[in-house]
């Protein structure tokens, strides 16, 4: 029912459940001496043969359990939280009430410190009413004991896990796709916005159904809320599942964690663990906030899939936690790259047998902050793994880079490439420096505009807290601010608290920019124009999560003047109004100009030759003029 957390906590070998009953001292011989023989002798007689064989094999198990000492009691796992302490810090959070996470709930494999809390966690988790937790029964997940397995699925005993079952399972076309013709095809991936390029590329599903996946793995996918496909769930779900690379760009919001979560989790079912240090998916993020948040995916999916524990391993929490989490059968590692660099050089965890990678954000992840740390961690790989690359933005200049990382990839774009959600209602609103936050204040008290929780960009920590301040003495809105400075555990609460509705304003750098299902947030405000059109398009996208409508507002100026040409390329196609101060700047001129000019150039006039080295020379000489 539980893995001990500590050494602590003596777990007997056999018996029932020990939250469920005190165990006695254990009373040194010398206390019995004064029995009779006779009475001794008639106690024996009465016994059945099976207490005689436990009497038998006791002292054993009493000479192990009395080791250190003659007279210990073996504490038993608590059954209620009052019972537990509140955790010192580095030590594991029970998911549940936030005391000390002595206990490893079986079922979900997350914290939990007492026996209440590990019920309440199973009935919050759709297992019942919990009161397996306090009989010690062993939970259905699938809610069929006799189930058997689907059509195609074959089992294997594994030796680390001894009477728990692995599932293995290969992906095989659904008689139903196979059946579409290629203009059929072709007419589906064209309404649905599906563009791909590559050799031998695998038709898209309609259904989850068509994957046939394992019973338990179909069922946590309904109980998250999956029931349709998105697009690009439906081209890159078959395409990963046959272990190819993928390149895939996708609008915001689309569904792209469960595309690549998918093919990992079944990668991760074909083969066995090979070791407490050995994963066999690895799964790169730029931020702890989204390596949390694809975590907490990865375990609604593997609810019930034997041995598919993962391990979150990111900076700003603390690290012995983490360390611990890998002591055991680890298949799936999620980890931003300078913590798991950390651990590499620990040479506690080793990835010679890693089968999958992704990496997700990989715009962000191939940039100059996190490249060599990236090609840094993939070095140990083995050359034959698959890799996933995922992102809503993926320039020219990165994709030209990540393709040294797949091998014969199918790039996957849905919808415009680079371009912001379609479900997003764009404002752009020219608003100086001095007005920005009269601006703000009148956002926030127009009842059409303002819908909480409301997210506000700023370029600046110090200029969140300062903003976070004046919204909150201005207008009185529950206001709070999130950036790189604050502690993790503040960070994760303030998440926490805005999924849950209990801000309405949250003022925020750009470290809930990306990837991030914001689902209830439909108003972002970029108080700040974000450096980069890519950081834009993420920023505007948490407004709209999961197909759901949402509005930016974005204040421009002329602090943001090179941007002026990427604003008017990526906005106005979606049909928003754009500031007469824009249209009208020399700036968006001059840069209109200057691309024109590049357009109207030649690959011959663009590569500086012996040949052509005099031309360019007098062209530049003549523009100056």
């Amino acid at each position: 029912m539980f893995m001990p957390r500590a050494l602590k906590v003596k777990r007997p070998a056999q018996g029932p459940d020990p939250g469920l009953s005190k165990k006695n001292k254990v009373c040194p011989e010398s206390s019995n001496s004064s029995k009779s023989e006779a009475h001794v002798q008639q106690e024996e007689e009465k016994k059945t043969p099976v207490e005689t064989v436990k009497e038998v094999e006791e002292p054993a198990h009493l000479v192990e359990r009395h080791k250190s000492s003659s007279d210990e009691e073996e504490e038993p796992v608590k059954s209620f939280k009052k019972s537990q302490r509140w955790p010192e810090p580095g030590e594991p959070v029970c998911v549940m009430c936030g005391r000390y996470g002595e206990y490893i709930c079986d079922a979900t494999d997350n914290d939990v410190c007492s026996l209440e809390c590990k019920a309440k966690h199973l009935t919050k988790m759709g297992f019942g009413t919990g009161a397996e937790a306090f009989t010690g029964k062993d939970i259905n997940l699938d809610g069929k004991s006799d189930q058997l397995n689907p059509k195609g699925l074959k089992t294997l005993k594994t030796g680390g896990d001894a009477g728990k079952e692995e599932v293995f399972y290969s992906y095989k076309e659904d008689r139903f796709i196979s059946d579409l013709t290629d203009e059929q095809v072709q007419r589906i991936k064209q309404e649905l916005g599906i563009d791909t390029q590559g050799d031998d590329v695998r038709k898209p599903i309609l259904e989850f159904e068509h994957c046939a996946f394992p019973l338990t793995l179909s069922n946590n996918l309904k109980k998250a809320g999956y029931e349709a496909p998105t697009p690009i769930q439906m081209q890159m779900v078959p395409i990963g599942l046959t272990g190819r690379d993928v390149i895939a760009s996708a609008d915001t919001g689309s569904g792209k964690t469960v595309a690549f979560l998918l093919p990992v989790i079944v990668r991760a079912m074909e083969k066995p663990a090979d070791g407490v240090c050995s994963p066999v998916a690895l799964i790169l993020t730029p931020t702890r906030e989204l390596a949390i948040q694809i975590e907490r995916q990865a375990k609604e999916l593997v609810i019930g899939l034997p041995n598919m524990r993962t391990a979150l391993l990111v900076g700003g929490m603390p690290l012995p936690p983490q360390l611990h989490r890998l002591k055991s059968s680890i298949k799936i590692v999620i980890a931003t790259p300078g913590r798991l660099i950390d651990i590499l050089k620990q040479k506690v965890l080793q990835l010679d047998k890693v089968k999958v990678v992704v990496v997700d954000e990989v715009d962000s992840m191939l940039k100059m902050g996190f490249q060599h740390q990236v090609l840094e961690v993939l070095e140990p790989v083995p050359e034959d793994h698959q890799t996933l690359l995922t992102s809503a933005t993926i320039p020219t200049g990165t994709e030209e880079l990540a393709a040294r990382l797949v091998r014969d990839p199918v790039r996957i774009a849905i919808g415009e490439k680079n371009q912001p959600c379609a479900n997003i209602k764009q404002i752009l609103l020219w608003v100086e420096e001095p007005s920005k936050k009269k601006k703000l204040f009148e956002i926030l008290n127009d009842s059409k505009l303002y819908q909480p929780p409301v997210v506000v960009f700023v370029e600046c920590k110090a200029g969140a807290d300062l903003l976070c301040e004046a919204v909150s003495k201005v207008t009185g809105l529950t206001t709070v601010a999130i950036h790189s400075d604050k502690k993790q555990w503040e960070r994760n609460r303030i998440l926490k608290g805005l999924l849950d509705g209990e801000y309405e304003v949250v003022i925020s750098t750009g470290v809930l920019g990306r990837g991030l299902d914001l689902v209830n947030v439909r108003l972002v405000v970029n108080f700040d124009m974000p450096n980069t059109m890519d950081e834009y398009v993420h920023q505007v996208g948490r407004a709209g999560r999961l197909g759901h409508r949402g509005t930016a507002i974005t204040f421009l100026n002329n602090n943001n003047k090179r941007l002026f040409l990427g604003v008017v390329n990526r906005v106005k196609p979606t049909g928003s109004i754009l500031p007469p101060q824009l249209l009208n700047s020399p700036y968006l001129h001059e840069q209109q100009r200057r691309e024109r000019q590049k357009s109207t150039l030649g690959p011959e006039d663009t590569l500086v030759t012996k040949n052509n080295l005099l031309d360019i020379i007098k062209k530049h000489h003549r523009s100056k003029k």
